[in-house]
């Protein structure tokens, strides 16, 4: 980790290879406060080989390879957990895609002066989504008032996936029992922090889908989120407001 970095951008990632090495380049062209983790799963298409060549090019990117793939909660709770073990303050989730404004990672950090969690949502202040079909569109709108109407949680994106997390928020996670992934994954998390009475903000972001690769979304991501949302309520004691 460079000297002054207080920031780490955490970014999963399972056959990439087409956006990582852009992707990083624009992150670290930002800002000079800013470390990079790439969490690989194994990627069948050089992903993790070029991962590396980045680390080796850059003091402030880093690698962590994993044996398989296991899903995006399992990735990010191990790229947490590495990076918990050094001294950063901020830690940003960030998707592989590009469907994530690099340049708005500064934003984040900005905000999370004022939070434990900053949330960044596709759907405050307007819907701010390019190159979703409309069928993906109404699917996410639907997942977010589900999500309010079940756990209670007031968010306009509940299972939006750019985040900033202060050092602060981990204190009320048990990285080890969270067994979420893709939209359920993000729902549980914000959950977890919400529930503690912590700060969490929202600021609006736009969402661009991905040009190149291939999209990670399933029916199976889907059921489990629909399932998801009733334990948690369960788990706040069929509270749908913080415990303090």
């Amino acid at each position: 980790m460079s000297s002054q970095s207080q920031a780490i951008v955490i970014i999963p990632t399972f056959n990439e290879r087409e956006n990582i090495e852009e992707l990083v380049e624009k992150l670290l062209a930002v800002t000079d406060d800013v470390d990079v983790l790439i969490v690989d799963d194994n990627s069948e298409d050089g992903t993790g080989e070029l991962a590396d060549r980045l680390a080796e090019k850059h003091e402030g990117v880093h690698v962590l390879h994993r044996k398989c793939k296991t899903g995006l909660g399992r990735a990010y709770c191990d790229g947490f957990s590495w990076a918990l073990k050094r001294d950063y303050e901020y830690f940003l989730e960030m998707d592989g895609d590009f469907s994530h404004d690099p340049r708005e990672v500064p934003n984040f950090i900005k905000a999370a002066q004022e939070a434990d969690l900053v949330i960044g949502s596709r759907y405050r202040q307007g819907i701010r989504v390019i190159n979703w079909p409309l069928n993906r569109l109404m699917l996410s709108l639907c997942a977010a008032k589900y999500v309010q109407l079940i756990t209670g949680m007031p968010f306009s994106d509940p299972t939006g996936g750019f985040k900033c997390f202060r050092r602060s928020s981990f204190e009320v996670i048990d990285l080890e029992q969270v067994r979420s992934n893709g939209y359920s994954f993000q729902i549980e998390m914000t959950h977890l922090i919400w529930r503690q009475g912590l700060r969490v903000a929202e600021i609006p972001i736009v969402f661009t889908d991905r040009f190149h690769g291939t999209s990670k979304m399933s029916q199976a991501i889907v059921k489990e989120a629909l399932v998801v949302v009733w334990q948690l309520l369960l788990r706040n004691g069929l509270r749908r407001k913080p415990v303090q």
